[in-house]
């Protein structure tokens, strides 16, 4: 039997701009996945995953060929075996028959924390190929969730010359009491929102907001005051507006007292709150807006 952990992630700074190469902020959750995987008497592969509902996926895969021989999700298991060529395409020597998967997602795979990189990284660490490689083939993106799967804390993060670059970032916020999370109910679809941004982005025409946002990721590390690091997200916003053309957050919320900040893709997964208001005004508050998955920073942020 081995098992392997991998984080899960937000980005705090330099969403859609990572992917042309302005540095972003990283953020690894304590809220992860776990990978199992077991010598099973069989001449099939079996795969079982888990959320903390439940089990919310099963399938038996033929080891030769990639089949799926059983499944209670076709879709599922479908992608399953895409990810599983994929592994096989790097390390011809895995996946041999008599093997049991089993993978247990620490929240709810809807909130966009990273449940495809966490059991892409997962995936990769027990097959010893190379995650960055593995993603390419599977999922695609700027690679900054899988650096966070391996991170101990915070990172910088920035592509150069087509790879990852990455660096510790000391950001420990003295005022993260004042800082939280809040899921807005959907999740967005990455690779959709990737591909429609590259296809309107224009770099030319937006190098100063790739500047600004840089410049702000390398700064917050170093901010102490609650009024600065608030004044640099206004700032953030600001820029990746009229980067995507997308509305705010807080447009959509103009009676909140403090400020919003979209994380990851716009328009879904969580948002950051950053206010003076106590924890439980900060749930009130949201709860009558029907958004009722809330954290902490210290209790979600490794």
């Amino acid at each position: 039997m081995e098992t392997f952990h991998s984080n899960g992630k937000l980005l705090l700074t330099g969403e859609y701009l990572v992917l042309h190469g302005a540095v972003a902020l990283a953020l690894p959750t304590k809220l992860g996945q776990t990978l199992t995987v077991y010598n099973y008497l069989d001449d099939l592969m079996q795969w079982d995953s888990y959320q903390p509902d439940g089990k919310w996926f099963s399938a038996r895969i033929t080891p030769d060929t990639l089949e799926v021989d059983e499944t209670d999700n076709p879709i599922k298991a479908e992608r399953l075996v895409q990810i599983l060529q994929a592994v096989r395409e790097l390390n011809p020597q895995v996946l041999q028959q008599g093997l049991h998967f089993e993978t247990r997602l620490e929240f709810d795979p809807s909130w966009g924390l990273g449940s495809s990189s966490t059991l892409i990284n997962n995936l990769a660490q027990w097959a010893g190929v190379n995650p960055y490689e593995l993603l390419v083939l599977t999922f695609g993106g700027s690679g900054y969730d899988i650096a966070c799967a391996r991170a101990e804390g915070p990172i910088l993060y920035k592509i150069i010359d087509h790879k990852p670059g990455t660096a510790k970032a000391n950001f420990n916020p003295p005022y993260a009491d004042h800082l939280f999370f809040v899921y807005q109910g959907h999740k967005q679809t990455s690779s959709t929102e990737v591909k429609d941004f590259n296809e309107r982005f224009n770099p030319a025409e937006h190098q100063d907001d790739m500047e600004t946002v840089s410049q702000i990721s390398a700064t917050l590390p170093h901010i102490t005051k609650y009024e600065e690091f608030e004044s640099l997200m206004l700032l953030h916003e600001v820029c990746i507006a009229r980067c995507t053309g997308k509305t705010m957050v807080q447009k959509e919320y103009p009676d909140f007292p403090g400020q919003l900040k979209s994380l990851g893709a716009w328009g879904g997964d969580f948002l950051m709150a950053i206010t003076q208001q106590p924890f439980e005004q900060v749930k009130a508050y949201f709860h009558d807006k029907g958004m009722n998955t809330i954290f902490r920073y210290q209790d979600l942020i490794l």
